[in-house]
């Protein structure tokens, strides 16, 4: 009775809650439309009341439930940050720097991971509720390779939340903390604004940001992410030669404008937490850019 119980509550609230209200509100865009043909094959999703004839139901219903805990363990962490920065950029700015964007990279990461499990549980349908559900499946040839992966209920589930990789993206921001703290410090000495000459310095900084410290951000982050996700030098080079120069021209798209913007406006305290804050929107891009080449089961 208790697991029958919270099965129904896990179904309820990630079908009205998680992946209904919640994100169409906030994705409406990703939300299926009535008229899609994805709408008429999750007529197969298993009511409340007869949830939990299958293993499977139980780990798809809990993972955008995971996906959402772990967003709201993350936004509790950054809002106290955020209350006590100055106090902790003033003791150790450093530290308060690196742990703020670690934070941040987490939230982007996780973000992403939400939104490939919300495709994958829209696009794909478990299998086995369209069974018993009598929606007529097609019929392949049981000795084909298709069928085993067909078959496979992780391919067609939505996939688990990925702690390792929202490690590695954590981990990532930790590292370069440091370095863009030093790199901002460098640029402001070096470029000095005035009364008298504000524009000038300002375009030499974003200069220098974007076509030095850019691409090689951009090359470390590709070449971090596919070495602690135990690829190689040819994992590397194919990464390269797939995502690196689409990562790249897109970021000369977004960040000249909000760089000349950072350096003209905002106190050094605030230019690195910003480019974090604007930067999840870009951190999710790079997430789901460096996966995009990965099989479906391992997208997340």
């Amino acid at each position: 009775m208790i697991e029958t119980g919270r099965r129904k509550i896990l179904s309820l609230v990630n079908s009205r809650y998680l992946y209904g209200k919640v994100v169409g509100g906030l994705f409406p865009r990703l939300m299926i439309s009535p008229s899609s043909p994805q709408a008429y094959r999750s007529l197969a999703a298993p009511s409340p009341s007869s949830f939990g004839s299958n293993p499977t139901d139980i780990r798809r219903l809990e993972q955008p439930l995971l996906h959402a805990i772990v967003l709201l363990i993350e936004m509790v962490v950054i809002s106290r940050l955020a209350t006590k920065f100055n106090s902790y950029y003033d003791d150790r700015p450093v530290l308060t720097i690196t742990i703020t964007n670690a934070v941040l990279g987490g939230i982007a990461d996780t973000l992403a991971q939400t939104l490939t499990a919300i495709r994958a549980r829209q696009k794909r349908p478990l299998l086995g509720n369209a069974i018993s559900d009598g929606i007529e499946m097609p019929d392949y040839d049981e000795k084909g390779a298709y069928n085993a992966q067909f078959l496979s209920p992780r391919r067609h589930g939505p996939p688990p939340f990925d702690f390792e990789r929202l490690t590695r993206f954590m981990s990532y921001g930790f590292i370069m903390s440091p370095v863009q703290y030093h790199w901002f410090s460098f640029l402001t000495r070096t470029f000095p604004i005035t009364k008298q000459n504000a524009t000038v310095p300002v375009l030499q900084r974003m200069a220098f940001d974007q076509f030095i410290f850019a691409p090689v951000g951009l090359a470390c982050f590709f070449t971090f992410m596919t070495v602690t996700e135990g690829g190689g030098r040819r994992a590397v080079a194919r990464k390269f030669q797939d995502v690196y120069l689409p990562a790249l021209k897109a970021n000369f798209m977004l960040w000249p404008a909000i760089q000349f913007l950072n350096f003209r406006v905002i106190p050094l305290p605030y230019q690195i937490p910003l480019v974090s804050t604007v930067g999840i929107a870009w951190t999710v891009y790079l997430s789901l850019t460096n996966s995009s080449d990965e099989p479906i089961a391992s997208n997340v």
